[in-house]
């Protein structure tokens, strides 16, 4: 069973910024892309940010692209999302996520293509 810790939520000002963070114990944490979805109360699962494997490629939502920053760290097992200049909008429940499929270049927004979820950390943007 593969296990993903999110951490870094708060509560922070329009405006401000937050790092999320999500470990990933385990041995095949490089072998496979992940990523970020949120969701907010009443709205369905939303795509944030995609990183390949190798970290080579990424990708975003069109609501967060220029202000979040998705990045890796394979030799310590674990997933970043750097976000800037958060919006009231933005205020969810973050989730990272691992792909299906090990060793794909191909990025994705589907949440059908994603495995594994961690359990959640609650970022609030008050205005």
């Amino acid at each position: 069973q593969v296990q993903l810790v999110e951490s870094g939520g708060g509560l922070v000002q329009a405006g401000g910024s937050l790092r999320l963070s999500c470990a990933a114990p385990g041995r095949t944490f490089s072998d496979y892309g992940m990523g970020w979805f949120r969701q907010a109360p009443g709205k369905e699962r939303e795509f944030v940010a995609a990183i390949s494997w190798s970290g080579s490629s990424t990708s975003y939502g069109e609501s967060v692209k220029g202000r979040f920053s998705i990045s890796r760290d394979n030799a310590k097992n674990t997933l970043y999302l750097q976000m800037n200049s958060l919006k009231p909008e933005d205020t969810a429940v973050y989730y990272c996520t691992r792909r299906r499929t090990p060793m794909s270049q191909r990025l994705s927004s589907s949440r059908s293509e994603y495995a594994y979820w961690g359990q959640g950390t609650q970022v609030t943007v008050s205005s």
